[in-house]
């Protein structure tokens, strides 16, 4: 108690002590800098927006069919690789031809000796016809010989049916691709014997030139797609699933003819030329649909857009380096860029990076952010309502 009472003394007596004390830290505080904060930036800037609607889509083979024999028989040879490229004709396998030449050859006897009968039928008619006008044979006798003949032309004409049956039959004794294509890994081995009743095929053949793309987008679109594919094809692109790449350049061929209840998304069919094979069947996409292009708008990095209370905000940065809070308007976003209807000039520096860190005055050291590289004029987003 003592000495509080002595320091209370003391500053009472001398009230120069302590205002020159305080006075000395005020230079020392004032010399003391708040360190500038790193963020990134980017531009806002004026120019066109193409409009996307995007989904995930799968890669499926223009045309896919399993190949399976059409015969029973050993298979004998396999005259394909796995992956080989085919075209339409070349030999894949083949099945023992044997028992098949036989039954050929079994008919074409038939057929040889029906025509025999056929060839003396009809001269016996011929006969018939010639004593039948000297009235040396009966009408009765005629007339049962012009039916043997037309019972005979019958059966050579099934004979005739039954060597082409047989021809046809022993053609699928050599297994051909039906179309170009990729073979896949072939599904049963050289020696097996192989049945016309087999669900299981030799191999699976899948056309991917061309290839299409099937991906869903909401009923809600439906309308705007309908009216610009009676305008104009509409043009569709293929990235990777994450959308960091454009793989491929298509155009929407097909709208599916009804819409999924249980998840109100309609499935839309695209076709790519695929000449270089980026597009693999079964392979996940994104795909996005071209509907629009917004011509001459503002446009700001989709990155430099935040939340705010009371709706979107940016973080704009002056030329002393301190950024303002800016609410602004959004009217859609066009892939890594936000269409700006108000809020935003051309030419002003928005942060894209590191807001979390600011408030408004905040002093940054800007660092212009590398753009990612992407195709020219590829949006990924659909326009704000």
């Amino acid at each position: 108690m003592k000495r509080w009472r002595s320091l209370v003394a003391i500053s009472m007596a001398c009230p120069s002590l302590v205002l020159g004390g305080s006075l000395q830290l005020r230079p020392a505080l004032a010399a003391i800098d708040v360190p500038a904060i790193a963020v990134s930036v980017g531009s806002v800037k004026r120019g066109d927006a193409p409009i996307f609607l995007t989904g995930l889509g799968t890669v499926q083979a223009f045309n896919a069919v399993t190949v399976r024999a059409r015969v029973d028989g050993e298979l004998t040879k396999i005259a394909f690789s796995d992956g080989q490229h085919v075209k339409a004709g070349d030999l894949l396998g083949e099945i023992d031809p044997r028992a098949l030449r036989a039954q050929l050859s079994q008919t074409e006897a038939s057929q040889a000796k029906d025509e025999a009968q056929l060839t003396n039928a009809r001269l016996d008619l011929q006969r018939s016809v010639g004593l039948a006008t000297k009235d040396y044979a009966s009408k009765q006798t005629l007339d049962t010989q012009k039916a043997v003949v037309t019972q005979l032309e019958a059966t050579v004409a099934n004979d005739h049916a039954q060597v082409e049956y047989a021809h046809v039959q022993l053609g699928y004794a050599t297994v051909v691709a039906p179309f170009d294509g990729v073979a896949g890994i072939r599904l049963i081995d050289q020696g097996n014997i192989v049945h016309g009743t087999d669900a299981t095929g030799i191999v699976v053949i899948s056309q991917i030139r061309p290839i299409t793309v099937v991906f869903s987008i909401p009923e809600d679109e439906l309308p705007d797609i309908k009216a610009r594919m009676r305008a104009v094809p509409l043009t569709a692109m293929a990235f990777t699933r994450d959308g960091a790449r454009q793989i491929a350049l298509g155009q929407l061929s097909a709208i599916d003819n009804q819409v999924n209840q249980n998840t109100a998304m309609v499935k839309l069919k695209a076709v790519f030329s695929n000449e270089d094979e980026s597009l693999w069947p079964g392979q996940f996409v994104q795909a996005r649909l071209l509907l629009d292009t917004r011509r001459d708008v503002i446009l700001a990095p989709t990155n430099a857009v935040r939340p705010g209370p009371d709706g979107p905000i940016a973080f704009v940065v002056d030329a002393r380096r301190k950024v303002e809070v800016r609410h602004i308007t959004l009217a859609g976003t066009s892939g890594d860029q936000s269409i700006i209807a108000s809020g935003l000039a051309p030419g002003e520096t928005v942060v894209t990076e590191g807001q979390f860190k600011l408030e408004a005055g905040s002093l940054v050291d800007p660092v212009v952010a590398t753009p990612e590289v992407t195709a020219p004029g590829v949006a990924t987003s659909n326009p704000a309502p």
